[in-house]
């Protein structure tokens, strides 16, 4: 009986330990203060620049905050440092020169920080839209701040965010909810801007070359008249040598 109440005991001796283990290691989930920071600006040229910012307020020392990691595909255009701000640490990462296709694999590296990021920017004719769904249901939502803001190279037409100007909009992502982003913005396609502008100079060759041609057929189907000496052309009268 004795082996048996000891062994009892024991049991939730470690199921003790095991549930203050698992308290320990989602406090700095539940009372730790989360900071996530996503800005970026569109080109004329369908190109993607701006920074991620993830940190927390530490809990010790050593705790250095929740660590971004660049995807390998875009390894080259991401830069990824410490960040150490207002109290918060953790890391940001810059990137620059990326396509809308890359814009959609930047989820990936903020995941462990703010939740499940879905963005996607697509283009059909002069109308660029974005679509974005930010899922922060698994994130403590006392001492949270999170939020996404861009820039567009033109006015912006329609949203569900909160328009900072006429092309800067921003969303404030509660934690604890689901929250779509929808934008909308017309700028001409960079695509076909650059074949206009082809197009122009190649028509402006042609009509020049056709002027030359032209005017040169001008001046072989109409010579230049030759005015005769007016010294050899003049006629001498005759002297009447009758009288």
């Amino acid at each position: 009986m004795q082996s048996t109440s000891r062994e009892g005991r024991s049991r939730n001796r470690r199921r003790l330990l095991s549930a203050f283990a698992l308290a320990l290691f989602i406090a700095p989930l539940l009372t730790g203060c989360l900071r996530a920071q996503v800005s970026m600006g569109v080109s004329a040229d369908d190109r993607v620049s701006g920074q991620i910012v993830a940190a927390t307020i530490p809990t010790s020392d050593s705790d250095t905050g929740p660590q971004l990691s660049a995807p390998s595909s875009l390894a080259n255009k991401i830069r990824i440092s410490e960040y150490r701000q207002d109290g918060y640490v953790g890391s940001e990462a810059r990137f620059s020169d990326l396509s809308f296709g890359d814009v959609q694999t930047l989820g990936s590296m903020s995941e462990q920080a703010i939740g499940s990021y879905q963005l996607v920017l697509q283009r059909s004719g002069d109308t660029v839209t974005l679509d974005g769904k930010a899922d922060l249901q698994s994130v403590p939502v006392q001492g949270t701040d999170v939020q996404f803001t861009i820039a567009f190279p033109a006015r912006i037409g329609t949203t569900n965010g909160t328009r900072d100007g006429d092309n800067i909009i921003t969303w404030k992502l509660p934690a604890g909810e689901v929250t779509s982003m929808r934008a909308e913005v017309n700028y001409p396609d960079p695509n076909t801007r650059s074949f206009a502008g082809w197009a122009g100079i190649v028509g402006g060759v042609t009509i020049g070359v056709a002027a030359i041609v032209g005017a040169m057929a001008w001046v072989t189907r109409n010579p230049p008249v030759r005015r005769r000496d007016s010294a050899t052309s003049e006629t001498v009268p005759s002297r009447d040598t009758s009288a």
